[in-house]
């Protein structure tokens, strides 16, 4: 019998014999049902459009679905006028009350076909669980539609509700909440592989939208870690963070999504860079700001503000942390202003732009006064943006360096390895650990370094370690060699850009490494799937997302807009259900049209594998819970029958 102390507490949620019984067959009858989906991304990158289309369409799923249901009866522009409405419902239903004669009538029709995709998509699930994905209010007259049988009085009564809900002026808010009730049960579990954030406009919407996901996880990536470190004030985080986005044009994302005042760094800017052109340091116009829409000409001057100073901070960052093994990254003391020079790795290279007004040859790391009062004034911003700070918590508590789930694998960049394939231990973390030891322990103290810096093994400043997961040689979230961001702003030879790979990246296409990295983490071969994201696959080119004999996915196919010329599509979803394991490989999202209409590609569908059975929920980690509990009630059912608890009505 399990222990009596646990099987009291047991007993406030199932105080008698009754109680747990009901309970054990309402566990037993979910571990019968098929199991849910599970829809796996990566490398988001801030592309907050394509991703919330790939969610709301389920990766082609929700089309599926209507084509099964009304191919025989709609038209293929009904068909795709019904998907775009769940798609995108507030700009559909825009359009249709310009288009439609009768929009009440619309209204109706729309509702009905809604609750068949509806039905659809929930026959997974309990009645129970069902109803808790329906939104609040109409979660009832949702529940009442969606079980309401075929006979004279029930129809009557179907229609009455539909009928009150456009007479009640209600149709159009219920027809968007259908729509996204629609989403969240086509999608059961979501895993998010890593880098959310840089590049694209707005993850800050992208984690908005999240937090109202009813389950979803996070598997760190480089990018990701980076505005982790920023969340702790550490400077050379923030300063890399403000490079890259500044250099994306991001300021809406910046100033109005969290707040950060970049005002004292644009006073800077303009200050020392004024008759500067800065022509190297122009942001990428993927997108336009709407409402913080600064002159080309400051962004540039801004973005080489920041790049000096972070390269003065990780200067004094790297020499604190020998242990880091990031000599080589020291540059700024190598530059010869009067020859126009720099030497990088014992090789010398004229510079494209030698205006550094705030450089001192003398002490080249050291930050200006003015620059110190900046970092200060950043620093700040970043620690005390309410909207900023609860995102990063949000991927804490949610997030992780790795996650083993249902036998597979799942994390953003790489496990270190040498040439042999051999897990290497590495030296920049207590005691060289190596494998699952060292993702554990790095896991541990990321979460250290944000909430309780005092208690973390890590020595400097509270953030280094993050910072160093971004661009370190032994980093299992960066996997290059070294980060060239000094070459590609200083310099004109694109040799010197390269970032190499480390071993891992070769050794995956391996059946046999990918098999010896399953059992590292306790998963079996034989079942189990990693899922890896951070490398472009360059489908263009020839390159194929599936390695390791076809045990490893690389599913970052480019959702970026700024890769999707190196992939030539844009984005890949691995999905796996109860009946197999797919790929679903996405062409770019077409933004709504002026007058309303919005073309949506269905992506590309590839099982790759199919399952020789039907997966229950008895065949998952949930499963393997519910079994746990139905034990535990089992014991607390004994418990009471031998009178060792007392039974309460």
């Amino acid at each position: 019998m399990a222990d009596l102390k646990y099987l009291s507490r047991l007993s406030r949620d199932y105080p008698n014999i009754k109680a747990a019984s009901a309970e054990i067959v309402n566990l037993k009858a979910i571990l019968a049902l098929p199991k849910g989906t599970e829809y796996f991304l990566s490398d988001l990158h801030g592309e907050h459009e394509a991703f919330i289309h790939m969610l709301k369409s389920a990766s082609g799923t929700i089309k599926a679905k209507i084509d099964e249901h009304y191919g025989a009866v709609l038209s293929e522009k009904d068909r795709e006028d019904l998907a775009a409405l769940i798609y995108n419902a507030e700009a559909e239903i825009a359009r249709r009350k310009k288009t439609e004669r009768d929009f009440d009538d619309w209204c109706v029709t729309a509702i009905y076909r809604l609750i068949t995709i509806c039905k659809s998509v929930s026959t997974k699930y309990t009645r129970d669980r069902v109803r808790r994905r329906l939104p609040k209010y109409n979660d009832y007259s949702m529940d009442e539609l969606l079980h309401a049988d075929d006979e004279a009085n029930r129809g009557h009564y179907y229609s009455e509700i539909i009928n009150s809900i456009v007479e009640c002026d209600m149709a159009e808010n219920y027809i968007i909440e259908l729509t996204e009730a629609i989403s969240r049960l086509a999608v059961d579990k979501l895993h998010i592989i890593g880098d959310i954030f840089d590049r694209g406009a707005h993850p800050d919407t992208i984690l908005d939208f999240l937090m109202d996901f009813h389950d979803v996880d996070f598997q760190w990536g480089n990018h990701d870690i980076i505005w982790m470190g920023a969340a702790t004030g550490h400077w050379a985080s923030i300063a890399n963070l403000l490079r890259m986005n500044i250099s994306y044009n991001n300021f809406d994302m910046l100033e109005v999504g969290y707040g950060i005042n970049l005002r004292p760094l644009a006073t800077f800017a303009e200050k020392v860079y004024g008759d500067d052109p800065c022509e190297f340091f122009k942001p990428h116009m993927l997108e336009y700001n709407k409402f913080d829409q600064v002159p080309e000409d400051l962004a540039a001057k801004m973005h080489k503000a920041i790049a000096v100073c972070q390269f003065k901070i990780e200067g004094q960052r790297i020499k604190a942390h020998p242990e880091y093994k990031l000599e080589k990254r020291l540059l700024l003391d190598k530059i010869n202003l009067e020859e126009g020079t720099v030497e990088v790795e014992g090789v010398k290279w004229p510079m494209r732009d030698t205006n550094l007004p705030t450089l001192d040859p003398k002490d080249p790391y050291a930050l200006t006064p003015e620059e110190e009062e900046v970092m200060n004034s950043l620093s700040a911003a970043f620690v005390n943006s309410e909207k900023f700070q609860k995102h990063i918590r949000f991927l804490y508590s949610h997030g992780a360096l790795y996650t083993a789930i249902n036998g597979n694998l799942l994390y953003h960049g790489c496990i270190p390895m040498d040439e042999e394939g051999n897990f290497i231990e590495v030296d920049f973390v207590k005691g060289g650990l190596k494998g699952k030891d060292l993702m554990d322990y790095l896991d541990d103290q990321v979460r250290k370094e944000y909430y309780e810096p005092w208690n973390s093994d890590q020595t400097g400043e509270p953030g280094d370690l993050m910072w160093y997961l971004w661009l370190g040689g032994d980093s299992p979230l960066f996997g290059k060699a070294k980060m060239t961001t000094f070459e590609r702003l200083f310099i004109a030879d694109k040799t010197t850009h390269k970032e190499f790979t480390r071993p891992y990246y070769k050794l995956i296409h391996r059946r046999d490494i990918c098999e010896n990295i399953l059992r590292e983490f306790n998963l079996d071969p034989a079942k189990g799937k990693i899922l890896n994201g951070h490398v472009p696959v360059k489908i263009k080119d020839g390159e194929s997302p599936i390695k390791g004999g076809g045990l490893l996915y690389v599913i970052d196919g480019g959702i970026s807009k700024a890769y999707q010329k190196q992939t030539g599509i844009a984005g890949y979803t691995f999905i796996f259900n109860s009946r197999f394991m797919a790929l679903a490989e996405h062409k770019p999202f077409s933004p709504l049209q002026e007058d309303g209409t919005q073309v949506f590609h269905s992506p590309v569908m590839k099982i790759v594998e199919t399952m020789p059975e039907r997966l229950l929920i008895l065949d998952t980690d949930q499963g393997a819970q519910l079994v746990e509990k139905v034990e535990d009630l089992k014991d607390l059912i004994k418990a009471f029958k031998t009178g060792a608890l007392k039974e309460i009505y």
